[in-house]
């Protein structure tokens, strides 16, 4: 199978490096082109100059790029990968990204007899780089099925949500959710903290009750010693906050505390944290 990957950034550099790991014959594409021969030294495969040329004969094209404009440009712009994808074929787009981007690439495809999955990923840089990645996905099923056990070479487990679309609400759920989580954790090492508790001991202890999360078993130790260089940047959080906020005027979901925690990132940007990871909620209680 012929794939090629479209973007090498902090998660699509390591996923695009299982692709070629399982065996199968891989192209990339990366704006900087530096990177991409940077890739193609460290794993093998090969690099291309257009996102056209790395798609051309491509059984299946994946894309893990920055925002819904990106996306638009590297798909449907001139040397997009719509213009070189042949009949049959199949696009997945791994990036976050809006439910409206999602549909309009699907029409896209479909006129042009191509098959096309929204796949936003949850799991962060190490996920990507273990190969532990949760695919949250939209589209028709027997799309899914046709590619999914590509995917599942970076994944733990890839799940199709419904129709197109679907797999980017359901990434929207995962950052609310999240969202929520880091603040809840970021106020309660706070309060141990001020009342003079020994904050590891109290995470051992409510790690083992209703209070655990992947949030608390993975950050809490970085978050106690204030390095926040570990993560999902700030900056991408808010560009996903602001995906959720959008989706919900239009859906009339009402989300205030998603509302609240965005802001309390934009004080971390306001304190110089735009590339801290999103654990950094803790510094703006410290400042």
């Amino acid at each position: 199978m012929k794939v090629s990957f479209i973007g090498l950034g902090v998660m699509g550099y390591p996923m695009a490096g299982h692709l070629l790991a399982s065996g199968l014959d891989v192209t990339v594409y990366n704006r900087t082109t530096a990177k991409a021969e940077a890739w193609v030294q460290q794993y093998g495969g090969r690099c291309a100059i257009t996102p056209a040329a790395a798609a051309a004969d491509a059984d299946v094209v994946l894309m893990c790029v920055g925002n819904d404009d990106d996306l638009r440009s590297v798909t449907i712009g001139g040397d997009g990968v719509l213009s070189t994808m042949r009949s049959g074929a199949v696009l997945v787009d791994h990036t976050t990204a809006s439910a409206a981007v999602a549909r309009e690439l699907a029409n896209a495809c479909a006129a042009q007899n191509i098959g096309f999955i929204d796949a936003p990923v949850s799991g962060g840089e190490q996920g990507a780089i273990n190969g532990q990645l949760t695919i949250m996905c939209g589209g028709e099923a027997e799309i899914f099925e046709q590619i999914v056990t590509v995917m599942d070479v970076y994944a733990k487990k890839t799940q199709l949500m419904g129709a197109a679309g679907a797999g980017q609400l359901t990434k929207m759920v995962n950052q609310i959710c999240i969202a929520g989580l880091v603040q809840g954790l970021s106020e309660g090492i706070h309060f141990a903290e001020q009342a003079g508790l020994d904050v590891e001991q109290v995470i051992d202890v409510i790690s083992k009750g209703a209070a655990q999360s992947w949030q608390m078993d993975n950050r809490h130790k970085t978050m106690i010693a204030g390095e926040y260089e570990h993560g999902f940047a700030v900056d991408w959080m808010r560009k996903d906050l602001s995906i959720c906020l959008n989706e919900a005027d239009n859906n009339g979901a009402s989300l205030p505390v998603t509302a609240l925690v965005d802001q309390f990132y934009k004080d971390v940007q306001n304190i110089g944290g735009n590339r801290w990871d999103t654990s950094s909620l803790l510094a703006r209680l410290k400042k």
